[in-house]
């Protein structure tokens, strides 16, 4: 297995865990899991429902407690430092936590005042100036396509400037043009200093994204590493001269078109 450990110091270590375990009741959800994400960087967690992802990205972001172990999270510990931790993170969910009667801008806005900050006026607007939604700033998210939705959930998350987002299955129930979108977004995020540890069923999502992929199974870490660390744990795989044939995806794209402006859609 490949561990992925390091003797990083705690400056070029985002998140760092150390046997966590969870349970509730009798049911052992997180079982001695092991992670360290490095600061700027895409850490893809990998697996099935019911594996635990979730369960740790609660434990990490302060929501749950862990019944063992240690995590920290931009250098505090979650259970000792949990308001610091706060303080340095941002949780995105499954489902885009945005409010549908207000437009766009007024989403930014109201997150910005929540969090006590000024001229919330100009960050909202380079909020959406970067995540391409100038021009449906101005319209009620009740509007917005899965993609554009999910991305200013993304930007909302980044008001404050956080160190560390957790983004838990980001791309669930979007079409593939939404998908794309989303993953430029995480993309631009980690480009920009953010750490971002992100949790997937999808494992081309993994595969496209991530500097580090792990595998939650059953509560355990079974495997840590780059993508090509990973494929080496399979035979060499024989040469032969196949065909290749478009995917659904390549036709679907190739028929709509991968507009360049999200406000089309």
């Amino acid at each position: 297995m490949l561990t992925g450990m390091s003797t990083s110091s705690t400056e070029q270590t985002a998140i760092r865990v150390r046997d966590l375990e969870k349970s509730f009741k009798e049911l052992k959800v997180l079982r001695g899991v092991d992670i360290e994400v490095a600061r700027g960087s895409i850490f893809a967690l990998l697996g099935s429902n019911g594996a635990g992802k979730t369960t740790l990205v609660k434990v990490l972001s302060t929501l749950l407690r862990a019944d063992a172990g240690t995590a920290l999270v931009n250098g505090f510990d979650v259970a000792a430092r949990a308001a610091d931790v706060r303080e340095s993170i941002s949780l995105t969910g499954q489902f885009a936590a945005v409010d549908e009667i207000l437009t766009g801008r007024e989403n930014l806005i109201l997150i910005a005042r929540l969090r006590h900050l000024k001229d919330v006026a100009t960050i909202a607007d380079d909020l959406l100036l970067r995540f391409s939604l100038t021009e449906a700033g101005g319209r009620r998210v009740a509007t917005y396509s899965g993609g554009m939705r999910r991305r200013l959930d993304i930007a909302m998350s980044l008001i404050g400037n956080p160190p560390v987002i957790f983004l838990d299955e980001p791309t669930t129930g979007l079409d593939p043009e939404g998908r794309l979108d989303v993953w430029q977004a995480i993309q631009e995020l980690a480009q920009g200093g953010t750490t971002v540890l992100l949790t997937t069923q999808y494992l081309d999502e993994a595969e496209h994204l991530a500097d580090r992929i792990a595998i939650l199974h059953q509560g355990r870490i079974i495997v840590n590493g780059t993508l090509d660390e990973l494929k080496r744990l399979l035979p060499p795989a024989k040469v032969e001269y196949v065909e290749k044939q478009p995917t659904l995806e390549d036709v679907f794209l190739s028929l709509v078109g991968t507009a360049t402006n999200g406000e089309q859609r």
